[in-house]
């Protein structure tokens, strides 16, 4: 899929946010909403995305909502930080399938990272549900 084209409203994180498909939700404020991606490449990896802002990928938000997002990005990563203490911390984003995007609702991932862990390949398996809301749980205790 290029980098043009119509916002689909069907999208699964779409649907996510106005509450049609559960999810493990980590936290949420009137604009963002952080929650497990159900097929993780690390233990708590975190999603992060604008509830309101009809935006494909990075290119097609407005600046006002892109900020919104990205301080609930850092939140979630603190938060990340202080529940898992991992070692370190990726957060990617991508844009366009030739980049690696398979979700066409702009999105954020917060990766934990742990030294001589490697990281798993996204979409190779679903995690255990209960396993996603106890870490979704441990996560949100951790915002501040």
């Amino acid at each position: 899929m290029s980098l043009d084209g119509a916002y689909d409203d069907a999208n699964i994180f779409a649907r996510i946010v106005r509450g049609e498909i559960p999810c493990a939700k980590v936290w949420e404020d009137d604009t963002v909403l952080a929650f497990m991606d159900a097929f993780p490449q690390v233990r708590g990896h975190t999603l992060v995305v604008h509830k309101h802002a009809q935006a494909r990928n990075l290119l097609d938000i407005e600046p006002r909502p892109l900020g919104e997002l990205i301080v609930g990005v850092q939140t979630i990563a603190r938060a990340v930080l202080r529940a898992l203490n991992p070692d370190g911390l990726v957060v990617t984003q991508f844009n366009g399938a030739p980049a690696g995007q398979t979700i066409f609702h702009l999105h954020f991932h917060v990766l934990p990272r742990w030294e001589g862990q490697p990281l798993g390949a996204h979409g190779a398996g679903q995690a255990e549900p209960g396993e996603l809301q106890r870490l979704a749980r441990e996560i949100g205790a951790a915002v501040e």
